[in-house]
């Protein structure tokens, strides 16, 4: 969790906000990716990427 803070306090202290999509956008794809590893649906998530 410090991490996060860290990076929070980086993008309002140095106004990167354009920064916050990107970063927001690779977690959701992580989740994604680690959230369905195990299910049926795995092979064709993979293959998008």
């Amino acid at each position: 969790m410090e991490f996060l803070n860290d990076l929070w306090q980086f993008l309002k202290v140095r106004k990167k906000w354009w920064l916050a999509p990107v970063i927001l956008t690779l977690i959701l794809i992580g989740a994604l990716l680690f959230f369905s590893s195990g299910s049926a649906l795995s092979p064709f998530i993979y293959s998008l990427f």
